[in-house]
């Protein structure tokens, strides 16, 4: 049974992808070898790595010189790891990778998809003694929590280095599902936000006149980065003209 599929990047032939299954090892680079992933770029090394498929993830070994690997989870909004030159057998835990390799001033990319992760119910059924507190109190249902999700949504969408929506852009798309938004609202939202996820700094350390970009971009990375607002949350922005946030 084949554990993990890699699909060749756009320089290669489409249907030329490789199947392995647990326990084993192919290699990529730009020699072309008996089983293996052939990148035909000249700034790929012959011998650039390896792929070994372990269950329902795989290990990536970077054989490079001099140049660091990047694997990106497309669907973890910005979420990725790093492969620096010699490293060996370091984890990919994502269902859906893309491998990024720096060739000659491009960026070559080619896709490994790993089996479903396989999860257990962690309902604390039959226990007893105080309930854990929320690490994040956060409520779907309140003006803040769209603020939020609509600040998050580029990056949500697929694109990691999206910029975020300057405050006119979250006004007019916050309007359909809260029609008295308003851009002072907004800023009301996103400095309390600042402050029950405790990203505003205390008195003593904050600077004068913080702008409400560096904000933004706190909120974002902490809300992705803890799942705090996933893609299922962007379905808010289609709901019916009825369905105002509170």
């Amino acid at each position: 049974m084949y554990s993990v599929i890699i699909v060749p990047p756009a320089c290669g032939p489409a249907n030329d992808q490789v199947r392995i299954a647990t326990g084993e090892r192919i290699t990529f680079g730009r020699a072309e070898s008996d089983g293996g992933l052939t990148i035909a770029h000249e700034g790929v090394p012959r011998v650039a790595g390896e792929i070994e498929a372990l269950r329902n993830f795989w290990l990536l070994s970077n054989l490079s010189e001099d140049q660091t690997y990047v694997v990106e989870n497309p669907e973890g909004a910005g979420e990725h790891i790093k492969v620096t030159p010699g490293r060996l057998d370091a984890p990919v835990p994502f269902e859906f990778s893309r491998v990024v390799l720096p060739a000659a001033g491009d960026l070559l990319a080619f896709d490994v998809w790993a089996p479903r992760h396989a999860f257990r119910s962690v309902a604390r059924q039959g226990l007893t003694g105080a309930l854990t507190a929320p690490a994040f109190a956060l409520d779907r249902t309140k003006r803040y929590f769209a603020v939020l999700t609509a600040i998050c949504e580029p990056r949500l969408r697929g694109e990691p280095h999206a910029p975020l929506p300057a405050v006119e852009q979250l006004v007019e798309r916050l309007r359909p599902t809260w029609p008295t938004v308003s851009r002072s609202s907004v800023y009301w939202n996103i400095d309390y936000l600042a402050l029950k996820l405790r990203l505003r700094p205390g008195p003593d350390t904050a600077e004068p006149g913080q702008r409400v970009n560096g904000k933004k971009e706190s909120l974002v990375s902490l809300a992705l980065r803890f799942d705090l607002v996933r893609e299922e949350d962007l379905l808010m922005f289609a709901a019916a003209p009825s369905q105002v946030v509170r």
